[in-house]
């Protein structure tokens, strides 16, 4: 009788025992799902974020290429204007020559003019002289044959005279001609300036309109580029919290507690925390790891310009390569739930309200401390607890892409 109760009590020991092992199974199974979830949405983030940035640098090419397409035909528009000035510099030195052969044209009519108006004052005084010798012909009767052949000598001269006449009117008909000739060119020649002029005005027109174009567009586009450079500036701004916060904890903790000179995690010895191949923590563990979290995190929590940019305070377990992966999971994840149970339970943590803050996480031995290519085992079995920053992730990517351009 006694035999059957005893076998009963036992059996349900084991059944709660695999209740209990169930619940736990489930609880681990939990919180890797949101860790993978968490980190599945933190990485869709990044990439649309990447994918604005890149949109971003290809509206920037464009602009480059439209720019420097319009410093082309600004170039094409000036050597076309300089072509017009060179035509035009021509076509006033072939008027120039016009006007000077036109001039020389003008004293060779003159001259002939003045030849002209000498031979009709000649001819007048020989008119003059024809006249007195009527006047006189009863007295000259003796002097008849010397007057007739006057007469006719002054007749031949006449004659000659005339012919010079005719032939001066045809060189001054010929000339008037040519002149007119002239004026059409010349005409001509200024009506095709003025088009010339138009032409050149309304191209300068369109230059000035071209380069006013070219001012708004490069004004935007250095608006554009000063809006980047302040967006990477503050960024970069952002960035460079981290190594405000890991030069606070150095100036605030100084040897006292060894943390990462490069990320400012704070790291303890698994061996001072636990025995080996254990999870739980040892009671003389818990009054050092109990000063090390106040003083760590309050360096944290206790300034105001550090607290607003606090995200997370991570509790990692970390293992050597010792043993399978999954066995050395287990046990970093264990381990560091078992230090974050234990702070929990602190007044410090509840009066500053970390809780909301703090997570737990096992890595097993994907971070391995190697020391000259060989792994430090010893150091490699530890508890790192460590913060990070408000879209620290993020911000690191976009300083890469940044940095890239």
């Amino acid at each position: 009788m006694f035999r059957n109760d005893k076998t009963n009590a036992e059996s349900n020991f084991w059944i709660s025992y695999a209740d209990l092992m169930a619940g736990l199974l489930f609880v681990f199974i939990l919180l890797i799902g949101a860790i993978v979830s968490k980190s599945v949405i933190l990485k869709a983030d990044l990439h649309t974020k990447e994918e604005r940035l890149t949109k971003l640098s290809e509206t920037l090419d464009v602009k480059e290429y439209t720019l420097a397409k319009l410093n082309n035909a600004l170039a094409k528009s000036k050597a076309l204007i300089a072509e017009k000035e060179k035509l035009l510099t021509l076509r006033n030195a072939r008027i120039a020559e016009d006007a000077i052969k036109l001039s020389e044209a003008e004293k060779q009519l003159q001259l002939k003019n003045t030849r002209i108006a000498k031979d009709q004052l000649l001819l007048a005084e020989n008119e003059r002289m024809f006249k007195l010798h009527i006047s006189e012909i009863d007295k000259l009767n003796k002097l008849l044959l010397e007057a007739n052949a006057k007469q006719d000598m002054l007749s031949n001269k006449i004659v000659i005279v005339q012919n010079m006449l005719d032939e001066n009117k045809d060189i001054l008909n010929k000339t008037t001609k040519s002149l007119k000739e002239y004026e059409g060119k010349v005409l001509m020649l200024s009506n095709d300036l003025n088009v010339t002029k138009n032409t050149v005005k309304i191209k300068d027109e369109k230059l000035l309109t071209l380069l006013n174009a070219l001012d708004e567009k490069k004004t935007k586009y250095d608006e554009l580029v000063a809006n980047l450079q302040a967006q990477k500036a503050k960024i970069k701004s952002l960035t460079g919290i981290k190594l405000k916060v890991v030069a606070a904890l150095k100036e605030a903790l100084g040897d006292k507690i060894d943390i990462d000179k490069r990320t400012g995690s704070l790291r303890l010895a698994s061996n001072i925390l636990f025995e080996s191949g254990d999870a739980t923590l040892k009671p003389e563990a818990k009054v050092e790891l109990k000063k090390a979290f106040e003083e760590y995190i309050g360096t944290l929590v206790t300034n105001p310009s550090i607290k607003s940019h606090l995200d997370k305070i991570i509790i990692e377990g970390h293992t050597d390569s010792v043993g399978s992966y999954i066995y050395n999971l287990n046990l970093s994840q264990k381990r560091a739930l078992a230090v974050m149970e234990y702070l929990l339970t602190l007044n410090f943590t509840k009066k500053h309200n970390i809780q909301p803050l703090m997570i737990a996480s096992g890595r097993a031995y994907q971070d391995a401390i190697i020391v000259d290519g060989v792994e430090d085992k010893e150091a490699s079995r530890r508890i790192e607890i460590k913060f990070r920053l408000k879209n620290e992730d993020a911000m690191q990517e976009i300083e890469k892409v940044l940095d890239a351009q």
